[in-house]
């Protein structure tokens, strides 16, 4: 892992221009038709909504950027990128060690429920549309048990061996998982289409910002300092009712 940290000072593909077939690609894994169930995880929010603390539009900004900065950035975007990287030089000692790792950080069971499930459907839904078997490989950890298959990882692999460069698909990560957080509050707060709209609009900012920090951040700088997310994660399978699966 030292060699990939050392490594990391000389990653240059981190804002490779997309081509136009990269692109579509990533709107299409990213479109909330895609079918690995993103859009029925709230990561805690639907807690903080049935106690009554996310009410407003500017409440629910809030959450938004604790996750994306506290959560996201220092976590699944960190591993992403070690992924991404790990996966151009076919190192799999790296990736195996990655997803061990994606599952230690996820302190809320759902959470870690989470990131495996999307993260197997994730796999078994794009594999048909690549041809690199490297990206097959990981298809076949799992059938055989030797990976539980967390999202963040495999999702890198599949941005490696597809081409599409890493901050680019940082980015796109980032925005989607805020995009169904607002999309979920639209549904369960519930707010207008205006108002879920005009929150995702003023969210974009703050996602170009956090993509451009994870660019400069290695393993060693992966934490979790959204503790009160992650409790709300761990109450949130006591509800008495619930919309969604975290």
């Amino acid at each position: 892992m030292n060699q990939l940290k050392d490594a990391s000072s000389s990653r240059s593909n981190t804002a490779a221009t997309l081509t136009d077939f990269n692109f579509l690609q990533l709107m299409q894994i990213h479109d909330s038709a895609f079918p690995i169930g993103s859009y029925t995880q709230s990561y805690g929010m639907e807690t903080y909504i049935q106690e009554d603390l996310i009410r407003t539009k500017e409440d629910l900004l809030a959450f938004c950027k604790t996750y994306l900065f506290d959560n996201l950035a220092y976590g699944d975007a960190i591993l992403i990128r070690e992924a991404y990287f790990a996966a151009q030089q076919r190192d799999v000692g790296c990736l195996l060690h990655l997803e061990q790792l994606c599952g230690a950080i996820k302190l809320a069971k759902e959470s870690r429920d989470a990131s495996v499930n999307l993260g197997r459907q994730f796999i078994r839904t794009a594999a048909p549309l690549v041809t690199a078997p490297f990206f097959d490989e990981w298809l076949g950890r799992i059938k055989r048990g030797e990976i539980k298959g967390h999202y963040a990882v495999l999702y890198g692999v599949y941005c490696a061996v597809n081409d599409i460069g890493a901050h680019q698909a940082i980015m796109t990560y980032l925005f989607s998982s805020i995009n169904g957080l607002v999309q979920n509050a639209v549904r369960a707060v519930p707010f207008g289409q205006n108002t879920g709209v005009q929150a995702m609009h003023e969210l974009i900012t703050s996602i170009t910002e956090a993509a451009a920090l994870v660019a400069n951040l290695t393993e060693a700088d992966i934490c979790n300092n959204a503790l009160s997310i992650e409790l709300a994660s761990m109450k949130h399978e006591y509800l008495f009712s619930r919309l969604f699966i975290s």
